[in-house]
């Protein structure tokens, strides 16, 4: 799982939304469980979808509770 930093996903960490790059066969269940443990936040809805036309990937867009946000992602500081 690796942060996925572009100009879009930037501004959607304004609405406590956040854009990873995940393994193709990882679950929903699964990659909430490793952004609340790995971030210590709490996950409110994943977004998932592949990416690529032979699905050669998976990108995940969480969604965190108010007021939470993870330190350092992309442009913040």
């Amino acid at each position: 799982m690796k942060p996925v930093i572009t100009e879009k996903s930037i501004q959607a960490t304004a609405q406590n939304c956040y854009t990873f790059q995940v393994d193709k066969r990882a679950k929903k269940s699964q990659i909430k469980k490793a952004v609340e443990e790995k971030f210590k936040v709490n996950v409110v809805r994943i977004r998932t979808m592949n990416v690529g036309k032979k699905k050669k990937g998976k990108k995940a867009i969480v969604e965190l509770k108010d007021g939470q946000k993870i330190e350092g992602f992309g442009g913040e500081k």
